[in-house]
């Protein structure tokens, strides 16, 4: 079934269709599932955006139609009661329940938005992914607290919380991510909590995805030849690590990954 994704890993980022992209892996858990009903869900919610988009020409506007419309009329946000369940980071079920983990439904704000033609990138914030919504000026939105506008304030508050009080953050953190790289940011989120309730299987099942749908992304090789090798799938490991020291050229991470192949050389 890997293969249904493996054009995510083969066609240029700006190709991505975010959202349907996100769909596409979560029907990999739900065989047999009707995603052309998912598809009609989401188109819908884009028509009733498209209505209102002609007024809303500034950023601020743009911001508050996603909010109204996503957050508002369909009802999506965060499941703060059981925010860790897997079902939080699998699309079909956030749209079937309309909730989730901030980077599920930052991807339907941010794929929506783009659907009627206006800047919106899911942003690096670590802990918690927020939105920008960019026209002359750019606007951050929280999908997570029903796409509720986050100032200076709210966002220094999020940032302490998350990286200690006072730290500064870096420049990355409030760095647009990449559609891979929103997308890697999901899967991880399904990975963590695969391994944290002893499900080794489930998390190799989705590193494999990561390393499919991201493939010059290079922890998802690491973390999918260290759970093969938990699987005792010696040759699977020496694959994984081989295609990561095709895909990266950083020397230090290079001779670590050649000192892993050295090592099960013998095995």
């Amino acid at each position: 079934m890997i293969q249904e994704i493996a054009h995510l890993g083969m066609v240029d980022d700006e190709a991505i269709a975010l959202d349907l992209a996100a769909l596409e892996i979560a029907a990999l858990d739900h065989p047999g599932a009707a995603i052309g009903d998912y598809v009609d869900a989401l188109g819908e919610i884009a028509i009733d955006l498209l209505a209102g988009a002609g007024a809303a020409i500034r950023a601020a506007d743009q911001a508050s139609l996603l909010a109204e419309i996503i957050g508002g009329v369909h009802g999506f946000g965060g499941d703060r009661d059981n925010y860790d369940d897997p079902a939080n980071a699998d699309l079909i079920r956030v749209i079937d329940r309309r909730r989730g983990m901030p980077v599920a439904l930052a991807i339907l704000y941010v794929g929506l938005g783009r659907r009627v033609g206006w800047s919106v990138q899911a942003l690096n914030t670590p802990g918690h992914v927020l939105v920008s919504v960019s026209e002359e000026e750019t606007i951050l939105v929280d999908p997570f607290n029903g796409g509720v506008r986050v100032g200076a304030e709210q966002l220094a508050g999020l940032l302490s919380a998350v990286l200690g009080q006072g730290s500064a953050p870096a420049a990355e953190h409030l760095a647009p991510m990449s559609n891979r790289a929103v997308l890697v940011r999901l899967l991880m989120n399904q990975a963590t909590r695969a391994e944290q309730a002893r499900q080794a299987p489930r998390a190799l099942e989705i590193y494999r995805r990561i390393t499919t749908v991201a493939p010059s992304y290079a922890y998802g090789w690491w973390e999918r030849a260290r759970l093969e090798l938990v699987d005792r799938d010696v040759a699977a490991a020496r694959a994984s690590l081989s295609a990561m020291l095709e895909t990266t050229r950083d020397p230090s991470l290079r001779t670590h990954v050649c000192a892993a192949l050295d090592a099960l050389a013998g095995t």
